[in-house]
């Protein structure tokens, strides 16, 4: 492989205009060549906005492209399993948008081919490189709340637009689920990251909109390997002024609050009162991400986010709405 990694993305939608697709040509040795997505004509319009060298028709030219090195699969979760299998037997490092896949079958089908391969398989949980959560990550290795012993979880806003017009992100055959699985797959790989693996995994869950069949109302209760143990309730549809996105983690001698969205700053609370620590996010939030997967790929070196750690939140939020659904048919 070169020194420069060149890249393409399947699926140069949404995500790619300012989250991700610039900072392949920001990071070093690393270049956006390729593009590609479902409709031709707005993947040659994405390339000549960002100076992208090759539009391909479909997928497939994409991966077999000699001008490709490696793949960002950023389309909805639906054909990840598909695209990066793809990528991978075709010999081409792949960096997969979350969540990994609709379901954790499919995550271990992926990973099943990265071994086999040799191949490595990288999933944008950016949150693991972003400066903010470092710094909750930081304060629990330091002790300064002593013991973590509990972690809550509250996020509720109203439906907005696009999910009253039932958009992929609320049909499970293509999101996997509802805006659950879009957001709460998130805070849970944040949570694995600093504190393990959950082990145990339940829920309740529930729909109360007339625009979507997936749920849009859950909540669960989970404990990680190491001790933790956690609650979450998640609302999509509720009034305006009911608008929460808070993360909590509680512990021998103090907690702290952070948000996993709206980048509130972080709140250490201790006997001796409240410090604040501010959010400091690159301009393209997952360019720190992508220089790791960048890096691991030239060198050799470890990335914080890859197929076995995020199938890992597969299998939590497939674990709690199966434990819902059974909850459900009981009644």
């Amino acid at each position: 492989m070169s020194k420069i990694i060149k890249w393409g993305i399947i699926g140069c939608g949404d995500v790619t205009e300012r989250k991700s697709g610039p900072a392949f040509n920001k990071v070093e040795n690393a270049i956006l060549t390729s593009v590609t997505r479902r409709d031709f004509n707005k993947a040659k319009d994405y390339a000549m906005r960002h100076h992208v060298e090759h539009v391909y028709k479909n997928a497939q030219e994409l991966i077999e492209s000699p001008n490709v090195d490696a793949i960002y699969v950023a389309t909805p979760p639906s054909t990840h399993a598909e695209y990066a299998i793809m990528c991978m037997k075709a010999g081409k490092p792949v960096y997969v948008e979350k969540p990994m896949a609709t379901n954790y079958s499919d995550c271990l089908k992926m990973i099943k081919v990265s071994e086999e391969t040799k191949i490595p398989l990288f999933v944008a949980y950016y949150r693991r490189t972003l400066p903010g959560f470092l710094k909750v990550k930081e304060l629990l290795d330091e002790g300064v709340i002593g013991s973590p012993l509990t972690v809550q979880i509250r996020l509720s806003r109203p439906a907005n637009d696009d999910e009253k017009a039932n958009s992929w992100r609320v049909q499970k055959s293509i999101a996997g689920g509802g805006i659950f699985h879009d957001l709460a797959s998130h805070q849970f790989d944040f949570l694995d990251f600093i504190f393990g693996p959950v082990i145990k995994a339940n829920g309740f869950a529930t729909n109360n909109n007339n625009w979507y069949e997936v749920e849009d109302t859950i909540t669960a209760s989970f404990q990680f390997k190491n001790g933790v143990i956690g609650t979450g309730l998640w609302c999509f549809n509720t009034h305006r002024e009911a608008t929460q996105d808070v993360m909590e983690i509680t512990g021998t001698k103090g907690s702290i609050l952070f948000s996993g969205f709206n980048h509130h700053p972080i709140k250490l609370i201790t006997d001796n009162g409240l410090i604040e620590f501010p959010y400091l996010n690159p301009e393209n939030i997952q360019y720190n991400l992508i220089k790791q997967v960048n890096e691991a790929i030239l060198k050799g070196t470890e990335c914080v986010s890859t197929g076995i750690s995020a199938a890992r939140t597969n299998w939590v939020l497939e674990r709690i709405i199966e434990n819902a659904a059974m909850q459900n048919s009981e009644k």
